[in-house]
Order: structure tokens, then sequence, then C-alpha cells
């Protein structure tokens, strides 16, 4: 890996902590906070690319896997890894890395292809995956967790067109652009 790669890398990781510092919104009917970090997985997929979107957030759950307190909430260790919110965290690489390997299918990336992506791949996505392992986690139906998500669509919905809006800003600018295209371009 290039010296470039690794810092965009680390630049996203850090984005994500970042995004952690935002204290998080529990509800009363579930274990699963409201955070805006989905916003920086969207922004990661979108922004590096397939494989160091899903690098920059593999990097990010191992440094939450060691104690670092970067998820929402000052969260952090191994243990968050067998709550509620395991499966949505899990499914954040892999989000990155369809979002990116997606968008990187597209010759001119316009903002409403942006935007499909990310409310159809990645929302549909971290949902597919942490609502399932939510419910086992939880010891509930799979359709009980279904209801229980249904309250996040709101706020990820704004955290798409967010990320849409911000990817495509930034992969518009030549500068940003250029440096980006070519190490999303080595898959």
């Amino acid at each position: 890996m290039k010296i470039k790669e690794i810092t965009f890398v680390a630049l996203f990781a850090a984005i994500m902590g970042a995004l952690g510092v935002v204290p998080p919104i529990f509800l009363s009917f579930t274990p699963v906070p409201i955070t805006l970090q989905t916003l920086g997985v969207l922004l990661a997929g979108g922004v590096l690319g397939a494989r160091l979107g899903a690098i920059s957030q593999t990097l990010f759950l191992l440094l939450v896997a060691v104690g670092v307190p970067l998820l929402s909430g000052g969260r952090g260790g191994i243990g968050v890894f067998f709550g509620p919110s395991a499966g949505y965290l899990l499914s954040w690489p892999i989000t990155a890395f369809c979002l990116g390997y997606i968008l990187s299918k597209f010759k001119t990336l316009k903002l409403h292809n942006v935007l499909l992506v990310n409310l159809t791949i990645g929302i549909f996505l971290i949902y597919f995956i942490g609502i399932p392992i939510q419910a086992f986690m939880m010891n509930i139906s799979i359709p009980e967790a279904v209801g229980l998500s249904l309250v996040y669509i709101p706020g990820d919905t704004i955290k798409a067109v967010l990320a849409s809006l911000l990817v495509y800003r930034l992969r518009k600018h030549s500068f940003f652009s250029q440096k980006i295209s070519k190490i999303s371009e080595t898959f």
C-alpha cells in the first residue's frame, strides 16, 4: 500500500472516530443507538472506493475492538461486538466495499446515482446485516427487529443525502478527484 493510500485510510478511520464524538441518541425501546457514524461509512465507500473504504472501516473496528472508545458515546472494546449493535458494526466494511465498487462502475458520477446507491445499497446493506444479528442478540424475531429498526430510516435517509452531496462534491473537485480516482481504481 502506498503512503497516500495509508493516509486516506487513516483519515477516514479518524473521521469515523470524530463522528463518534457526537453523543448517541438512545431510545427507550431499543438498545441500538442513533449515531452519526453511518454517515462515515457512506463517505468512506463513496470517496475512497471499494478496497480503501473497506480497509478504513476495518481499521476503525479493529481500534474499537482493542478498546479505543471511538464509538458514539465513548464505547469501545470487544464487548460491543457481542451486543445488539454488532451486526451494524460488522456491516460497515462490507457496506463501504460494496458502495465503492458499485460507484466505480459509473462512467460519469451524477448526484442522483450516488444518492440512489447510498439509499438502496448502503442503508439497505447495513440493515440487512444488522437486523438479523440484532434479533439474535435480543432474542426476538426478525419481524420484531425490523419494527424496532423502522425508527432509524428517517435519520439514515438524511445521512445518505448528506453523504451523497459530500461524495459528489468531493469527487467533482479536480484536485481531490484526481487523487481519489487514481487510488480507487486500484480496487
